[in-house]
């Protein structure tokens, strides 16, 4: 054997064996606590939960930027951090609606509650202190939000650790006083300064508020100020000088400024959320779907098996083996990106392992007909193999491309099915 060959066995060899050990289930061998930290992620559809569909509807109307939306987002994921849910799903579908789902909840109710609940923003005086963001403050609009201790509706599952639940102000911390709120502010939105090109938000107040704001940053030039979502800061930038109407906030990257305008423009808004659909799913019924899965997924291999070791004997047998590499190979990828498997992306997954016999057949075939044509069994080995390669390579690229179009689409339309499909 060549060591070019023998080079390639031993990595062969070693990735299986690492794939092998990440695989199997159990604390076996576990080094430095690596396979607990990787467990397999299950979806909403293995060990249940809640799916909810929310959408947003502004009073009197009207349609919702995308900017609003993507505020609106970031708004229910702090939410749902605080609900202790394992691998939450928070992501927007279409042009105005919010699929939100949560493995393992135990308390639908209260967390639909929790995820109408429409965002209460506020502009706040911290009495010149600087406060880090994700700081949860009182503040004198009254409770609301994280204000109010958070009871978990979810526990930790087998698929992932719960996020803990958020801090809550101690109550006798500071009550700081409330300046604006978001009904107060016209609008929002990311720009550049005209003259440093750096980013900035831009924001406009309404009303009596403009007053308001002009009064309190004439008074407290060079000091701190907080803006607070749900009774949490996201930031707090110092007053450089008066604002009246409109003013802007500078200081951030071109991410960060456009966060915080996502932020200021849904608080602006304070857009209702109404459930449009709702679904809870049992987690015996989850324990039953992998069940069924493993058993169609063991049969359906061993019948390909069987078809490969009777029709092409010893070549079959090692391709056999093979394809048991690439599943412990994939397998042990799942688990380490990590990728959340739910009953579409096991089907997928098992589809992967068919399609993967695909290219042993072309192979097998080819070889056959060098072997007829009287070529030494080494050479008709290679040339099987390259000839079998041009038809192997096109497969897999229209079947990647045709993967990206699913998972796109799937990510647009929120349709979580498609999506676990696609990825597995």
């Amino acid at each position: 054997m060549r060591p070019r060959h023998l080079r390639s066995l031993f990595i062969i060899l070693a990735i299986t064996l690492v794939s092998l050990w990440v695989s199997i289930p159990g604390t076996a061998l576990d080094i430095n606590g690596f396979k607990a930290n990787h467990p397999v992620r299950q979806g909403l559809d293995l060990q249940g939960g809640l799916q909810v569909t929310l959408e947003a509807r502004p009073p009197g109307g009207g349609d919702v930027d995308d900017g609003t939306l993507l505020g609106t987002r970031d708004t229910l994921e702090r939410r749902v951090n605080g609900l202790g849910v394992s691998e939450p799903l928070i992501q927007t579908r279409g042009d105005n609606q919010i699929l939100v789902e949560l493995p393992g909840i135990e308390n639908p109710e209260q967390a639909v509650e929790v995820l109408k609940e429409t965002a209460l923003l506020e502009i706040v005086s911290t009495n010149g202190t600087a406060l880090a963001p994700g700081t949860v403050v009182r503040t004198s609009l009254g409770d609301g939000g994280a204000s109010a201790p958070v009871t978990p509706v979810a526990v930790a599952t087998p698929g992932g650790l719960a996020n803990p639940a958020p801090p809550v102000p101690d109550p006798n911390s500071p009550v700081y006083q409330t300046i604006v709120s978001g009904s107060d502010l016209a609008d929002a939105y990311y720009g550049t300064d005209p003259g440093t090109f750096q980013p900035l938000v831009v924001f406009k107040l309404a009303g009596d508020a403009s007053e308001t704001f002009y009064e309190f940053t004439r008074d407290n030039i060079g000091q701190p100020m907080s803006i607070v979502v749900d009774k949490q800061v996201v930031s707090s930038p110092t007053i450089r000088n008066a604002i009246a109407g409109t003013g802007t906030i500078d200081g951030m990257t071109a991410a960060e400024a456009q966060n915080l305008a996502t932020q200021l423009k849904a608080g602006a808004l304070g857009v209702p959320l109404e459930v449009v659909s709702s679904r809870t799913l049992g987690p015996s019924l989850g324990s039953d779907s992998i069940d069924r899965s493993l058993v169609a997924g063991i049969v359906g291999l061993s019948v390909v098996a069987l078809f490969m070791i009777l029709y092409y004997r010893l070549p079959g047998l090692l391709s056999v083996i093979a394809l048991l590499i690439y599943t412990a190979i994939s397998f042990a990828l799942f688990k380490v990106i990590p990728v959340t498997l739910t009953l579409p992306g096991i089907a997928g997954f098992i589809l992967s392992i068919g399609m993967a016999v695909d290219a042993n057949v072309l192979i097998f075939a080819r070889l056959k007909e060098e072997l007829r044509s009287g070529r030494p069994l080494s050479q008709a080995i290679e040339a099987g193999f390259d000839h079998a390669w041009p038809s192997i390579r096109d497969s897999n690229i229209s079947t990647m491309i045709t993967c990206a179009i699913l998972y796109w689409f799937g990510q647009f339309t929120g349709a979580t099915i498609i999506t676990g499909f696609a990825l597995t």
